[in-house]
């Protein structure tokens, strides 16, 4: 699977430096239901006081696997707009959105927001779109004016407060997006492999350099991944000289585990360089919990364990560092 190409929270932390839609006396905030909490942050924050956003998949939830409870089946009754990425990442809760879309305004935001050309294609499915786009801060951050025009059809007069949100969210997400790419242009050329429990990072080797990205299991998880595809990356990490291979937040540690051990048993050593945020955000009220933070964090693992070092976060998110006490 080697391919060669291969959420700002600004909720709780950068906040501050966002304007807010006004309140509407005749209105209540528009209850906006999110499948993914990197889709709810971007949303929340462009919404401001107009919209109250809730997640439906919290930390550590994968959601290829995810299947709708009763008690989510009811938020998505409850919800005024629902905003998701793509069935190719929602794939158990797809066919429970479609049932709502007659009755609730539903919003992929994959295909409203890119056109094919925009989006990477899984390598072993021909045709069928890869869906971690917020890997790419710089796509991602086009969903933004997305989110505020749906917003906007239920909340007209809160349009012109979300586009100063939008514009922003744009000047953060873009200095995340050059930081990033600066982190990653100091590993040393030819240790820019990552390796990872799933395919969930294309967008992030497309946009920041990495040489080749290498996985056990594919796009999806939904298939449990055999001992040869083990095997196969493990061969990939030998060839290459690969020094660190990563867990997930959301993905069984097992079979990067399984991983580490067959490369070691042909005599060579790796090591698991950290877990990576890849399907879901951290703990709320943690850095990690908040968009900047998730693409923070695997941009410091990522870095470090391949070799390279860290360029000082740029000032437009001065403001996101501080309030966590992180120095910038």
């Amino acid at each position: 699977m080697s391919v060669n190409r291969l959420k700002i929270s600004f909720m709780a932390a950068g906040a501050a430096t966002l304007m807010t839609a006004p309140a509407i006396a005749e209105d209540a905030p528009l209850n906006v239901l999110a499948t993914v909490g990197m889709i709810a942050d971007v949303a929340q924050n462009v919404a401001g006081e107009c919209a109250t956003v809730s997640t439906l998949m919290g930390p550590g939830v994968d959601p290829h696997y995810y299947a709708a409870t009763p008690a989510d089946v009811d938020k998505i009754a409850d919800a005024e707009l629902i905003l998701y990425v793509d069935r190719t990442l929602e794939e158990r809760l797809a066919d429970v959105l479609d049932n709502f879309r007659n009755r609730t305004p539903t919003v992929g935001l994959a295909s409203a927001t890119f056109d094919d050309a925009a989006l990477l294609e899984d390598p072993d499915a021909p045709g069928e779109m890869d869906p971690h786009l917020w890997m790419d801060v710089d796509r991602w951050s086009r969903i933004a004016p997305v989110i505020a025009a749906a917003i906007a059809e239920q909340r007209p007069d809160c349009a012109e407060a979300m586009a100063a949100n939008v514009e922003i969210l744009s000047e953060q997400m873009g200095a995340l997006h050059a930081w990033v790419g600066e982190a990653i242009a100091t590993i040393p050329e030819g240790s820019r492999m990552l390796v990872t429990a799933h395919d969930a990072f294309y967008y992030f080797a497309d946009a920041y350099g990495i040489e080749a990205s290498e996985a056990i299991e594919g796009i999806s998880t939904g298939s449990e991944a055999s001992i040869g595809d083990i095997r196969e990356v493990a061969e990939f990490v030998i060839e290459n000289n690969v020094p660190a291979v990563f867990v997930e937040t959301t993905i069984n540690t097992r079979t990067i585990e399984a991983l580490v051990e067959e490369v070691q048993s042909q005599g060579h050593d790796v090591v698991i360089g950290g877990a990576l945020f890849s399907d879901a955000m951290g703990d709320d009220g943690t850095p990690e919990g908040t968009y900047i933070g998730m693409i923070r964090a695997n941009t410091i693992i990522i870095t470090e364990a391949l070799g390279g070092s860290l360029p000082d976060l740029p000032e437009p998110l001065h403001d996101w560092a501080h309030a966590w006490d992180i120095p910038d």
